[in-house]
């Protein structure tokens, strides 16, 4: 990692200055870049130790490389934002993307196929946003003895053959939500109860910010009423959202997925609660957007998604050209609230207005 840490230092330094000899209109389309993240040294270990780089990418792929991107689901907003970046860079680096869905966190088996087809119509490169965190595993080790490289981005997996990862601490997100609620009720400052639901059970970005959340909270007097699990479709989150109301009438906070607080939204709403409960989400999209900006959702913290699928795709076509890259970056965490809203980066978020799901780069 030492030798590529300084190839690649000398790498960005050489993108930086062929950006600055670009001309202007040139400069202003490839703005993402140098974009803050962290790397993790050793990789693939979130306890590892991190350093702060600026991430510069590749300015171009040598070839039209095919790059086949599997999501769990294209069903939120979140999605679409990873959707926007890798479907960006591939325009960018001038390679070919075919992207696959599954559906849901329920469909592993669905996932698997999709991806097995992919490589079966000749990927160079498969990146991953996993439904499970240990059942792709097989699956991985089959793609890599194809010499295939496989990116690990957004959900996590457990596999030891992943070829890098594009991901942030999912641990660290939910650290970050129950931090923010904790600061405002300190051990002794009297009992607050709060409805948690952290996402679909077995997938492992919900797993390690269930174990974030209940850290951050541990020396608060923030108590979980319950912890609700399920798939991050609007309807069953929904669901859980009004079974734990029912339950749980002196809850004075819903936390959870972007999914669930923006159903929250609408059903406290409705119920005439929108005073009594606080939403807050562990990450963001736009309607957590909209939801900041109009008071009915306090705050999240954001992974920067878009960041996530465009350093996904520079990774393979660095890995498929030999090339240094980092096996283990993630973009730098921050909070979202009323304080920043107006001047966050947007487009390391959200996609764009107007941008529609995609599925093909040519």
């Amino acid at each position: 990692m030492r030798t590529n840490w300084t190839i690649s230092l000398a790498a960005t330094a050489g993108a930086l200055a062929l950006a600055a000899a670009l001309p202007i209109a040139a400069q202003a389309a490839e703005k993402w870049y140098p974009y803050p993240v962290e790397v993790w040294d050793p990789p693939f270990n979130m306890d590892s130790p991190r350093k702060t780089v600026d991430y510069v990418p590749l300015e171009a792929a040598s070839k039209p490389w095919d790059i086949c991107v599997s999501f769990p689901h294209m069903k939120d907003a979140y999605w679409l934002a990873v959707d926007y970046g890798v479907v960006d860079e591939s325009r960018r680096l001038g390679v070919r993307m075919q992207l696959v869905e599954a559906g849901g966190y329920t469909n592993l088996n669905t996932q698997i196929s999709q991806i097995e087809d992919c490589v079966a119509r000749g990927a160079d490169a498969v990146i991953i946003g996993a439904i499970s965190y240990d059942g792709l595993n097989n699956l991985v080790k089959e793609i890599r003895k194809k010499g295939i490289p496989v990116i690990d981005v957004i959900n996590g997996m457990s596999s030891p053959d992943i070829s890098a990862k594009s991901l942030v601490s999912f641990g660290e997100m939910g650290y970050k939500a129950g931090e923010y609620i904790a600061k405002r009720h300190p051990k002794g400052s009297g009992k607050v109860k709060v409805g948690w639901f952290p996402g679909p059970p077995g997938a492992g970005w919900v797993e390690a910010g269930n174990k974030g959340f209940q850290e951050a909270i541990a020396d608060s007097d923030i108590e979980v009423a319950e912890t609700k699990y399920g798939d991050t479709g609007k309807e069953t989150q929904l669901k859980l959202v009004e079974d734990t109301l029912e339950a749980h009438p002196d809850i004075q906070y819903i936390v959870g997925t972007a999914v669930t607080a923006e159903a929250a939204v609408g059903l406290l709403r409705a119920r005439g609660l929108a005073d009594k409960i606080k939403v807050m989400s562990y990450y963001f999209t736009p309607g957590v957007y909209r939801g900041i900006k109009r008071g009915t959702i306090l705050a999240a913290p954001t992974d920067s998604p878009v960041i996530q699928g465009r350093i996904a795709i520079d990774q393979a076509v660095r890995i498929l050209e030999g090339k240094p890259y980092y096996k283990h970056v993630g973009p730098k965490l921050y909070v979202i609230d009323s304080k920043n809203i107006d001047t966050f980066d947007r487009g390391s978020s959200l996609a764009p207005d107007g941008f529609k799901p995609t599925f093909t780069v040519n």
